[in-house]
C-alpha cells in the first residue's frame, strides 16, 4: 500500500468510527428522552461511551442535547420545575448574594468608621465633640478682625488727612504772624 493509499484508508477509518459514536449518541439521547431522565452533555456522553468533547466537534448534536435539556421532561404540569427555572432561580440567587455581599462590606465599613471615631473620642486623642461650633466660632471672629481692621485703616486715613491739615493750618498761622 502506498502513503496515499494509507491516509485515505486512515481518513476512511475514521470517518467510519466518528458515524458509529454518532450513532451511539443518537441512541442514548433517544433511550435518556424515553426512560425521562436529565438530558445533559456529561450524561449523554457517560451513556454513548465518547467523550463530551464530541459534542462540541458535532455541533448538531449539542445543540439537539441543549434543546432537549431546557425542554421539560414527561408531560408538563403547572408549576413543574423544569432545568431552565431552576437555572434562572440559581442566577437570582447568585446576584442576590453579590448584592448583599456587596451591602455587607458597605456596612462593615461604616461600622469600622463608626467604632474608630468612637474610640478616638474616648480615648481623649481625639477633637472635641463641639468641634463644628468652634470652627463655625473662628470664621466668625476672623470675619470681626477683618471688620475692625479696615474700619481701623479708615480712621488712620482720617487721622493721617487730620494732620496733614493741622500742619498746614499751623504753618499758615506761623507765616501770618509777624515776628517781633
Amino acid at each position: 500500500m502506498t502513503g496515499s493509499g494509507r491516509t485515505t484508508a486512515m481518513v476512511a477509518g475514521r470517518r467510519a468510527e466518528s458515524d458509529r459514536h454518532r450513532q451511539r449518541v443518537l441512541v442514548a439521547i433517544q433511550a435518556a428522552g424515553a426512560a425521562g431522565e436529565a438530558i445533559t452533555v456529561s450524561g449523554i456522553a457517560r451513556r454513548a461511551g465518547v467523550d463530551r468533547t464530541f459534542f462540541y466537534r458535532h455541533r448538531d448534536l449539542l445543540d439537539q442535547v441543549h434543546a432537549l435539556a431546557a425542554q421539560p421532561s414527561g408531560p408538563s404540569a403547572e408549576g413543574e420545575v423544569t432545568r431552565a427555572s431552576l437555572q434562572a432561580d440559581l442566577h437570582a440567587a447568585q446576584s442576590r448574594c453579590a448584592r448583599f455581599a456587596t451591602r455587607v462590606q458597605q456596612l462593615e465599613r461604616r461600622l469600622s468608621e463608626l467604632m474608630g471615631e468612637q474610640t478616638w473620642r474616648d480615648s481623649g486623642l481625639g477633637a472635641p465633640e463641639d468641634i463644628h461650633q468652634l470652627h463655625q466660632r473662628i470664621t466668625s471672629l476672623e470675619s470681626e478682625v477683618a471688620d475692625v481692621r479696615i474700619q481701623l485703616g479708615e480712621r488712620t486715613e482720617e487721622l493721617n488727612a487730620a494732620r496733614l491739615a493741622n500742619r498746614e493750618l499751623l504753618t499758615r498761622l506761623n507765616l501770618e504772624r509777624p515776628t517781633n
